[in-house]
């Protein structure tokens, strides 16, 4: 199964929403701390430019936030990204 690693915040609902998704599919994932100036700019950077929180990466794909991953579920493509 590949790395997840997710920027969060504490108070954004969408973070709550991206980890909860996560976390009903058995999923492991990194949190890290979008709050944190440094980090954020590098978050920036990996997300090709995208600032808002979440940004979700598996893997060495940028999955983007917590909508994107929600329609990779409905559209049956989440598990298969996951498994890889």
């Amino acid at each position: 199964m590949p790395k997840v690693e997710i920027y969060t915040t504490q108070w954004c609902p969408y973070c709550h929403a991206a980890k909860s998704l996560l976390e009903e599919k058995g999923v492991a994932y990194k949190e890290v701390d979008a709050e944190v100036p440094e980090i954020r700019m590098a978050m920036v950077q990996r997300a090709h430019g995208r600032r808002t929180v979440p940004q979700i990466f598996i893997g060495d794909t940028h999955v983007g936030g917590y909508d994107d991953m929600a329609a990779l579920e409905r559209r049956g493509q989440l598990d298969p990204l996951l498994s890889r």
